[in-house]
């Protein structure tokens, strides 16, 4: 059932602390990560604890969760140094979504070009 862990979801384990991340910042809802493989020097991974597919669906049925996800990826590349940084939603394999999870990778620390998304 969306919004309910997934047993079979990296996401949602990473969330119960079943699987080790390194956390950069946690609220009630939504945490915030480092990237196991980083694509440029600030390279974090901002999830809800809900777990919905993709970012559209997460924000059809929780939009508040939705905008909690965006600001805590603003105040991360804020807490990170960052003043110039990309956010980016993947949705679908088509897109690079590997984890069907919805997430927003944060990406900075250097000049960004296309070949990074």
């Amino acid at each position: 059932m969306a919004g309910e862990p997934q047993p079979d979801c990296l996401f949602c384990k990473i969330v119960a602390g079943d699987i080790p991340a390194t956390v950069v910042r946690r609220t009630e809802r939504v945490l915030a990560f480092r990237d196991i493989a980083p694509k440029a020097p600030v390279h974090v991974l901002v999830i809800p604890h809900v777990h919905y597919p993709n970012a559209a669906e997460l924000a059809a049925a929780e939009p508040e969760i939705a905008g909690e996800l965006l600001a805590e990826a603003g105040l991360v590349a804020r807490d990170e140094g960052v003043e110039d940084y990309r956010l980016i939603f993947n949705t679908g394999t088509g897109a690079g979504q590997t984890v069907f999870h919805a997430h927003v990778h944060v990406l900075g620390g250097k000049p960004m070009t296309e070949s990074m998304v």
